[in-house]
């Protein structure tokens, strides 16, 4: 489950970086990157990996779509860059245990 939810977060992210698209679509990537965020904190805090878990409390916050946080779109491009980036990281550095 969590390698579906960050890859699906990954192919938003970095699809956000093109040109073009509705406003709508940088909505949903708010929604989907923020519920992304929050389940993998609350994953990497059961794992008890502290870093990992401020690291997505941050991203959740910083993608939250109640309360926006507003950016210029080159700004965004290099934030959607660095958050696929994380995000694609912690497929290899947080493991799932059984």
């Amino acid at each position: 489950m969590k390698k579906i939810v960050t890859i699906i977060a990954i192919v938003l992210l970095f699809g956000a970086i093109r040109d073009g698209l509705a406003y709508d679509y940088f909505t949903f990537l708010r929604f989907v990157v923020c519920a992304s965020s929050i389940y993998l904190a609350v994953f990497s805090s059961k794992q008890n990996l502290e870093s990992w878990m401020w690291t997505f409390i941050i991203t959740a916050i910083l993608f939250n779509p109640v309360l926006k946080v507003t950016f210029s779109r080159d700004t965004w491009v290099l934030i959607d860059l660095i958050t696929g980036a994380i995000f694609t990281s912690s497929i290899f550095l947080i493991k799932e245990t059984k």
